[in-house]
């Protein structure tokens, strides 16, 4: 195998944006066990004094990833998140101006393998958010299990991050006043696992617990497509009904996550590695669908609800897959 090499004259702002892009990479690969490792080796060693009032702590701070979160903008405004989306790029791009006096579902696809856009556009101050939807506030809903890990899960919801419980759904929709948006990564973890280049394998026509949460809360649904998710990484040959693919469906039904096996490229060549590749990230926010509030809604509600946000997410690729 001819392996190819980055040049060493790389300009400097590209060295930062790779350095970026490979601290967050490393955080959601290896953070979390290094955290709980932490939590192991204070425990075999008997520092009570600082793993009991840490424990006390979480006791009383278990909910708060399904009440809001807890974010703080001087780590949203880390320069570092300037370089990370400046890597691929990421854009955000809107189609319609939205209502601040109401609260929104924001649907988005496709998973790819590590959500990249979702967490570029509305987990850091760098996006292009708050100067195309001001008056808004965006929570992004990530798996419950994240938070079950002590100490990264202090540093995740710095972010903005909450939990995609149905309460935490719930708590932002019922916020009083609108200006809430809560991004839910519709496909899950089970989209994941076909995330590859030049390929759109989307999970939506049995996720229909989002219609009904729009339906008791009267918020608006809005479909997101991000272009250039999946082209982000390869990922290993795992078709339907492989071994591979049947380990993969296992563990994700015990655990409520995946493992996708991927690779892109290195730190210094371009061959194997796990850093992305560079490739442009353009998240499309397409048109609000309304949505009348009815507490209980039935059957047919959510059905016919569905089918217009399943017509709407495929106008919305139509019109801007020549594109981007």
């Amino acid at each position: 195998m001819k392996v190819e090499f980055a040049p060493l004259n790389i300009p400097l702002a590209r060295r930062l944006q790779t350095a970026a892009v490979l601290q967050w990479v490393l955080s959601f690969l290896l953070l979390a066990q290094v955290c709980v490792g932490i939590i192991v080796i204070l425990i075999i060693h008997n520092y009570w004094f600082l793993y009991i009032p840490y424990f006390t702590w979480l006791y009383f701070d278990w909910r708060t990833p399904e009440q809001g979160g807890r974010r703080f903008d001087w780590i949203r405004n880390w320069t570092v998140w300037r370089y990370f989306k400046d890597y691929f790029p990421i854009h955000l791009i809107k189609t319609q101006g939205l209502d601040p006096s109401r609260n929104y579902i924001f649907g988005f696809h496709p998973h790819g393998i590590l959500v990249v856009g979702a967490f570029g556009n509305f987990c850091t101050n760098y996006s292009e958010f708050k100067e195309l939807f001001p008056g808004f506030t965006a929570y992004l809903h990530v798996l419950p299990f994240w938070f079950r890990c002590p100490l990264f899960r202090e540093y995740l919801m710095t972010c903005g991050p909450v939990s995609v419980s149905k309460k935490s759904v719930s708590y932002v929709l019922s916020r009083q006043g609108g200006g809430n948006i809560s991004v839910i990564v519709l496909g899950g973890a089970e989209e994941s696992l076909d995330a590859h280049p030049g390929k759109f394998t989307l999970f939506i026509r049995q996720r229909k617990g989002f219609i009904k949460i729009a339906l008791t809360h009267g918020a608006y649904l809005v479909p997101v497509f991000s272009f250039g998710e999946n082209e982000l990484f390869k990922q290993i040959n795992n078709p339907e009904g492989s071994w591979l693919r049947t380990v993969q469906e296992k563990l994700q039904k015990i655990t409520g996550f995946t493992l996708p096996l991927f690779h892109a490229r290195g730190i210094f060549q371009y061959n194997f590695g796990l850093m992305p590749y560079r490739k442009p990230i353009n998240t499309v926010v397409g048109r609000p669908i309304p949505v009348h509030q009815t507490p209980h809604p039935t059957r047919e509600q959510i059905e016919e609800l569905h089918q217009t946000y399943m017509e709407e997410l495929r106008k919305l690729f139509e019109e801007h897959k020549g594109k981007h």
